[in-house]
């Protein structure tokens, strides 16, 4: 896992951004870590209009992404688990699910925090969770790009 490299947040105030947060169901130890990291992000940069809304899975979370992103919110966190099993869909679900992200995102022009985990095994998961122990926190780097994306593209001329 490397983690070196990440950029250095430059959200400075997300007041005034509306967020709505989705996770996924599966896999409750690594998602309430992944929540928990997203939601910390939201109060500590300032957001005080966000939502969480729970989908039964990963390959739920660009149906609901698009809604939302059509609904007045400035930017969407995804967040969910896809662990390897010993057959394909593992493969099918992460593509179906990255690419359906990125889709709203492009379509909407509203960011999509990337905050899908897509790992060989549990340990993978738990080491990216934001979990007491774990090496990353997913969920507040997904929130965080996509409150820092909202705010750069407030900036840029529109059509």
């Amino acid at each position: 896992m490397s983690g070196e490299g990440a950029p250095v947040a430059s959200v400075q105030d997300g007041r005034g951004l509306r967020v709505a947060v989705i996770a996924a169901q599966w896999h409750r130890q690594v998602m309430d870590g992944l929540i928990a990291g997203a939601q910390r992000a939201l109060e500590e940069y300032g957001v005080e209009d966000s939502v969480l809304l729970r989908v039964p899975g990963s390959f739920e979370l660009p149906v609901v992404a698009k809604r939302l992103a059509t609904t007045g919110y400035d930017a969407v966190v995804a967040l969910g688990v896809v662990i390897r099993g010993g057959t394909p869909h593992f493969e099918y679900v992460c593509e179906a699910t990255s690419m359906g992200l990125t889709q709203v995102s492009v379509d909407t022009g509203i960011p999509i925090g990337f905050g899908l985990l897509t790992c060989d095994d549990d340990q993978q998961a738990v080491d990216r969770a934001g979990l007491p122990g774990s090496k990353e926190d997913k969920g507040f780097e997904a929130a965080t790009a996509a409150m820092d994306t909202a705010l750069l593209l407030r900036g840029l001329p529109r059509r």
